[in-house]
């Protein structure tokens, strides 16, 4: 007897709907009329036009309006210290095109002379944009320059948001949290680092999707923008451990390693100290703004004791990173269950940040994407963002005092500052000790609450564990017999 097939919709998967699934979100959407029906069948039934991607895409173009509308100020007025740091608009955009011979023609990395503070892929779209700008007055030049790459971060942003909507799952909403966030809308268009947080969860997509060697190749370009996506490979090793396939690491890394090197490389021949000198300036710069190092030193210098140099920190960076890391693999190799490769991802970077020599306002773009993937809880992800905005605010107030004997209705002190920096620590330290728990007991775990096991793990979805490491109990020794009372 003939089989008849189900219709194409009835074989599409229901996707999870936030106003659902999130306690938050639910009572939020009460004053649009609450959360969605029972009967409706999200994901089966067609929406029409308003697919959830074109939804996000429309969210990103709004939220990166805004981003930009924010620098309103400096737009007009120009990018003069103090006032970009009173009037919260500052960008590297215009500081480097002024100051590092992009406006007169140099090329990054490459140009004679060229001292550029970024790895070779950034060096690459410093110089690409700079082409673009008309010539003229150099304020114009230097506004011309801003919005070149404004835009293109906010094409870039909606690159990120579609790709991480498109994971494989059944939550496309989470995505949401990329595109709406006010870490982005506010430090998004500080520097580049947009442009490796997309390139790496591009390359996230394409493990996910089990097409390794482009998973390499796009980790590979995110780690020529930005050195972090690299650490992705160290969430990649502990899963293999855990589930003893070795080969997705090898194809992942050993195709990340060749695009790195082939990027790298004809810049490395052509001005060998030029490319040298992201290495030896990261490699030498002290405690940078908003780092645990630069808050200790500032609360030094207030109370008469000895800073930390340069060198100390270096230690130190790499010393709590290294224990950080080995804290990590503890929970990757001992958790009950296999954790998932966003979660580990999220955790590694974290710790990268909070250990870092620097730890500057744009790095939150570098979570987001990861937490999104890792722990979509609304509440917590606004709350923290609530924090990163108080800390993005705190830290221009502290720069205008620093930088100019401003007016003092605008200044903020030393020790709101470093309570700044401690509650914008603290909350991302709060969200890595969040995504421990969920580790080890999945059930809070808003991704293996619907039956899935890693829908982002690629070849380590489903695997079954092959090694874990049983930390050893200690067993009481058992209590001497005492002897029987005489009769």
């Amino acid at each position: 007897m003939h089989e008849t097939q189900p219709p194409e919709e009835a074989r599409r998967p229901r996707i999870v709907v936030p106003s659902r699934s999130d306690d938050l979100l639910r009572n939020f959407t009460e004053v649009l009329g609450g959360p969605l029906g029972s009967r409706t069948d999200p994901g089966v039934v067609s929406p029409g036009i308003f697919t959830v991607e074109r939804v996000l895409v429309v969210l990103t173009a709004l939220a990166a309006l805004v981003g930009i509308l924010l620098k309103g100020y400096c737009r007009v007025n120009g990018w003069e210290t103090p006032t970009q740091f009173y009037a919260t608009c500052y960008s590297d955009f215009p500081e480097l095109f002024r100051n590092r011979g992009l406006a007169a023609g140099i090329f990054p990395v490459l140009g004679s002379g060229s001292q550029f503070e970024y790895p070779v892929l950034i060096g690459l779209i410093a110089g690409v944009t700079a082409w673009l700008v008309p010539g003229g007055d150099p304020n114009a030049m230097a506004l011309a320059y801003f919005d070149i790459n404004a835009v293109l971060l906010a094409a870039v942003a909606m690159v990120t948001v579609v790709v991480v909507a498109r994971m494989p799952g059944r939550r496309p909403w989470d995505a949401a949290m990329v595109a709406l966030a006010p870490g982005i809308v506010l430090a998004g268009t500080i520097n580049w680092d947009l442009w490796a947080a997309c390139l790496l969860a591009v390359g996230m997509y394409f493990f996910a999707r089990m097409r390794l060697v482009l998973a390499g190749v796009l980790i590979g370009l995110a780690t020529a923008t930005k050195l972090y996506p690299v650490l992705v490979l160290g969430a990649i090793l502990l899963l293999a451990i855990r589930s003893g396939r070795w080969r997705p690491l090898l194809v992942t890394g050993g195709s990340a390693a060749v695009t790195w090197l082939l990027v790298n490389l004809p810049f490395a021949a052509v001005n060998p100290s030029g490319w040298a000198y992201f290495f030896q300036y990261s490699a030498d710069r002290g405690a940078g703004y908003s780092s645990a190092w630069f808050a200790y030193n500032l609360v030094a210098g207030r109370l008469g004791w000895s800073g930390l140099g340069a060198d100390g920190v270096s230690v130190l960076s790499a010393g709590f990173f290294v224990l950080a890391c080995a804290g990590i693999a503890a929970v990757a190799l001992a958790a009950p269950r296999r954790p998932r490769l966003a979660q580990l991802a999220f955790l590694i970077v974290a710790a990268f940040i909070l250990t870092s020599k620097v730890y500057s306002p744009q790095y939150v773009v570098w979570l987001i994407p990861l937490l999104a993937l890792a722990r979509p809880r609304w509440r917590d992800f606004l709350v923290w963002q609530g924090i990163e905005a108080l800390h993005w605010a705190a830290i221009w107030m502290y720069l205008g005092q620093v930088t100019s004997a401003g007016p003092s209705q605008h200044n903020l002190d030393m020790p709101y500052y470093v309570l700044a920096v401690a509650a914008h620590m603290a909350a991302v330290a709060y969200l890595m000790a969040r995504v421990t728990w969920d580790i080890y007991n999945p059930t809070y775990d808003p991704i293996r609450r619907h039956h899935l096991d890693d829908p982002h793990g690629g070849p380590f979805a489903d695997a079954p564990d092959r090694f874990r490491w049983r930390i050893p109990r200690r067993t009481p020794s058992p209590l001497p017999s005492q002897a029987s009372p005489s009769r």
